[in-house]
């Protein structure tokens, strides 16, 4: 009787254990499925309404209000119709030359970048899409790790798979940080140039896309002779830049 009560309890035990080791397993999976739904649910969401805000936007507002509580971000939504097609084909042209042809993820940018990042041994540039930019800016953190990479290329092949290339467009331009506290194409034209996204000029639109890799030092360093040089290559490029 005793030895069957040993064994009915050992035997409980064991299944006990399994279960443990079952959710241990099906947990951390389960937690990574309902986040990618998430994700997924969002980028649906916003093939019809705007994005009134980005991980990217509450991040630079909160480090904003470390210093200035009262600290308000400079952005004004603008349709694509309402975006100069300059800008279009400038950012075109410096940040995503394949934006049209690509399926939201350039696999020979990300060779070349693997390549770059090994030899410094340390992520120093991703090879990202302009979608890619765009899964980062909506979803993720500003860190450089392969994590973070791998989860950026997910959601990228979202956004193109329920998105047109045009709708794609429209949102980063319309949240892509273009100086401290600055995002969006409107708030960039009116901060930099006291105009309006619909009218700036070829000049214009290749300095604020040269901009884009680091914005924030380029709003408080202008007149900087590479910024100069980009500029009039990315101008000479723009026309050859395709517009969804």
């Amino acid at each position: 009787m005793a030895a069957s009560s040993g064994r009915a309890a050992a035997s409980s035990g064991a299944k006990g254990r399994r279960r443990w080791l079952k959710w241990i397993i099906l947990g951390p999976l389960l937690a990574v499925l309902l986040v990618q739904l998430y994700f997924f649910a969002m980028v649906c969401w916003w093939t019809q309404f705007n994005p009134s805000s980005t991980s990217m936007m509450r991040s630079q507002l909160s480090t904003l209000r470390e210093r200035n509580p009262n600290a308000k971000l400079e952005q004004v939504w603008v349709p694509y119709e309402r975006i100069s097609n300059n800008l279009k084909r400038a950012v075109i042209a410096s940040e995503d030359a394949n934006f049209t042809e690509h399926d939201g993820v350039d696999w020979e940018a990300l060779e070349k970048a693997w390549e770059r990042n090994n030899k410094r041994h340390k992520v120093i540039g991703g090879g990202s899409t302009i979608t890619q930019q765009l899964a980062k800016n909506l979803f993720l953190s500003g860190s450089r790790n392969y994590l973070r990479k791998g989860q950026e290329l997910v959601i990228a092949y979202m956004l193109e798979t329920v998105m047109s290339k045009q709708r794609i467009l429209e949102i980063y331009l319309n949240v892509v940080e273009f100086g401290r506290g600055v995002f969006g194409a409107e708030a960039a034209a009116r901060h930099y140039y006291r105009s309006s996204a619909a009218r700036l000029d070829p000049a214009q639109a290749a300095r604020l896309a040269v901009m884009l890799p680091n914005p924030r030092y380029y709003d408080a360093h202008r007149q900087t002779n590479y910024l100069s040089r980009r500029t009039g290559v990315i101008q000479r490029r723009m026309n050859a830049a395709d517009l969804p």
